[in-house]
């Protein structure tokens, strides 16, 4: 009877692995397709029951350095130089992006969920994100790491995203988005 249950148990845990989707590896993941940009400054109504964050991202900004001459080099009938060309740098900033307010989903329930919590601080730790101690307090530490994670998928915030929860196998992914 014992080794029944037993067998029973490996079989439905194997059966749970089959249902992670595997659509390849976190760091693929590119949250800015989850970026709703703010129309005022309520978030999106859309889906029923979801809950969502609000982010500000920094605007971008290109400097260009360049040298202007101010005078040619004067030279002799001859071609030799009398004097050099006289340049001075010249810097100018452009915005290539505006800053932006955008809402992002979040998962429900997560704020002050010590276990989520817990939970999220082993991942990010098993990534070499979060060196602190496991302790299910959202501090700083944790927030950092946070915005390590998701950063170089296109969203620079301390917040987690629901799309990062998913990637870091927090949350349960819907089977009828993977289809």
């Amino acid at each position: 009877m014992i080794r029944f249950l037993a067998s029973g148990a490996l079989l439905l845990a194997l059966t749970a692995c089959d249902s992670i989707p595997t659509s390849g590896a976190a760091s693929d993941a590119d949250l800015r397709a989850e970026l709703v940009p703010a129309e005022e400054d309520m978030p999106p109504t859309a889906p029923a029951g979801a809950c969502w964050a609000k982010e500000v991202t920094p605007a971008v900004i290109e400097t260009v350095s360049e040298q202007e001459m101010i005078r040619p080099a004067q030279l002799a009938e001859d071609g030799t130089q009398i004097s050099p060309a006289v340049f001075r740098s010249v810097t100018r900033q452009k915005i290539v992006q505006d800053r932006q307010t955008v809402f992002f989903r979040k998962p429900c329930g997560a704020d002050g969920n010590i276990t989520f919590t817990a939970s999220l601080q082993r991942a990010l730790k098993a990534r070499g994100l979060y060196s602190e101690p496991v302790t299910g307090e959202m501090n700083e530490a944790t927030r950092l790491a946070i915005r390590r994670y998701q950063e170089p998928r296109g969203l620079d915030s301390k917040i987690l995203s629901l799309a990062a929860a998913r990637d870091l196998g927090l949350v349960a992914v819907d089977r009828d988005s993977l289809s």
